[in-house]
């Protein structure tokens, strides 16, 4: 006789076989790695290698066509005795002082301006933005006819406020307001829509509380804004670094036409010869690629240290 199973017994389930998980090679991601490696290819024919092969040829002498011939620290031994380099770090500070602390102030302002702005916003955007996009050396040609000694529009204002003509371009602290000028017009724009960022990710409920605290426009700016736009203060300010200190084209446009020895001078006096003027002014009018290299190398720690300490000074101030 069969047997019939109880009703209360649960069916037997039978147990799935267990999914084997086999690790894939680096040839089993080949089609990642395939839709990746534009980047990084073009970053090592780009960039990698010419990074090393600056920094091999630093340790050189080598004219651009014949042979290499080893100078081990040589070239870095005369580069810190070198006036003429440190004369270019002293001219690229003082232009970076000039442009960007008010740079920074009118982006702030702007910002504020711009953040309270009820209509026309994106108008107001475009139209300070325009300048970061618009091409410097075009810029700087008009900036050359703004600060022309005899038909400039700044010596015109000046007439017409009873003050003595200026000859901005041939002059040493004449040709860093010029340069400063330009690098300002050129950025606060920028800057200005970074701040609006951070500005719009602070909450209004900050500024509701300070209101009914009785705290003031400038006591709200300085006790909520400030504090919590410090972020993005760094960011500028290290950009602002990076970028004002690897100034080139603002004053090789600009005094090109006044440059009595080459292109790459910086103007009479060489008050407008940047680091990164000096360094292509050995490069390709001397042609002496290897002090070159080591002048790139130089300016590259230069860059880095004031970077750093910029990062230093704000953090500081943040934590105090």
């Amino acid at each position: 006789m069969a047997t019939v199973p109880a009703l209360d017994e649960p069916p037997a389930v039978t147990a799935p076989a267990p999914v084997v998980h086999r690790r894939k090679g680096v040839l089993g991601h080949w089609r990642l790695y395939a839709a990746i490696s534009p980047f990084y290819l073009l970053f090592l024919c780009f960039g990698l290698i010419p990074v090393g092969f600056s920094l091999y040829l630093s340790f050189h002498r080598w004219d651009g066509l014949g042979s290499m011939e080893w100078a081990g620290l040589a070239q870095f031994r005369y580069l810190l005795g070198d006036t003429d380099f440190w004369s270019s770090i002293g001219n690229t500070l003082i232009i970076w002082a000039l442009a960007t602390i008010p740079m920074i102030v009118l982006a702030m302002v702007t910002a504020v301006m711009l953040n309270s702005a009820v209509r026309f916003k994106n108008v107001y955007r475009f139209a300070y933005f325009l300048p970061n996009v618009t091409s410097i050396v075009a810029v700087a040609i008009i900036f050359g006819s703004v600060f022309s000694t005899n038909f400039g529009l700044m010596n015109a204002l000046l007439q017409a406020v009873g003050l003595d003509q200026v000859a901005w371009l041939n002059t040493p602290w004449g040709i860093k307001v010029a340069i400063a000028t330009l690098m300002t017009w050129q950025w606060t724009g920028y800057n200005a829509i970074i701040f609006l960022a951070g500005l719009q990710t602070i909450p209004g409920d900050l500024y509701e509380a300070a209101r009914i605290d009785g705290a003031g426009p400038v006591q709200t700016f300085v006790r909520v804004t400030l504090p919590l736009l410090r972020p993005t203060l760094l960011f500028v300010l290290v950009v602002s670094t990076v970028t004002g200190l690897q100034s080139f084209a603002e004053p090789q446009v600009l005094l090109q036409t006044t440059a009595n020895e080459s292109t790459f001078s910086g103007g009479p006096d060489h008050a407008g010869r940047t680091m990164v003027l000096y360094f292509f002014q050995q490069t390709f009018d001397n042609n002496d690629f290897g002090y070159g290299a080591a002048v790139a190398w130089g300016i590259f720690l230069v860059v880095v240290l004031f970077s750093i300490i910029n990062w230093r000074l704000v953090q500081r101030r943040g934590e105090d």
